[in-house]
C-alpha cells in the first residue's frame, strides 16, 4: 500500500506532466500572505497548487503553509488556482 504522502504527491502540479506553477505567482502569493497575515519576518511560507480529480475537489486548489518559529505549521487551503488568489481568499482561509 502506498503511503498517504506518495498518494498526495501524485496530485501536485509538476508531477505526471502537469505544468509547474509560475514562480512569479508563487512569490506573489507568498508576499500576499506575508502582508495579509502580518506575521514576523522569521515566518516562512510554502505555496503549492494542487490538482485533484476527486468530484469533491475544486479541481485546482492553492495550499499555503505558514511556518512560524515555535508554532505548529498551518495549512491554508484556497479552492482556486494560484493565479486567482487574492487577499480576501487568504482571510477567508484563516477563518475557515
Amino acid at each position: 500500500m502506498r503511503s498517504p504522502v506518495a498518494l498526495f504527491g501524485a496530485f501536485m502540479r509538476g508531477t505526471f506532466g502537469l505544468p509547474k506553477p509560475d514562480r512569479q505567482e508563487v512569490e506573489r502569493v507568498k508576499e500576499l500572505a506575508r502582508s495579509t497575515l502580518q506575521l514576523s519576518p522569521d515566518t516562512a511560507f510554502a505555496v503549492n497548487e494542487i490538482a485533484c480529480n476527486d468530484p469533491g475537489c475544486p479541481g485546482l486548489e492553492t495550499v499555503i503553509l505558514v511556518m512560524e518559529p515555535g508554532r505548529k505549521t498551518r495549512a491554508l487551503k484556497i479552492p482556486k488556482p494560484l493565479d486567482e488568489v487574492v487577499e480576501q481568499d487568504i482571510l477567508t482561509a484563516i477563518e475557515g
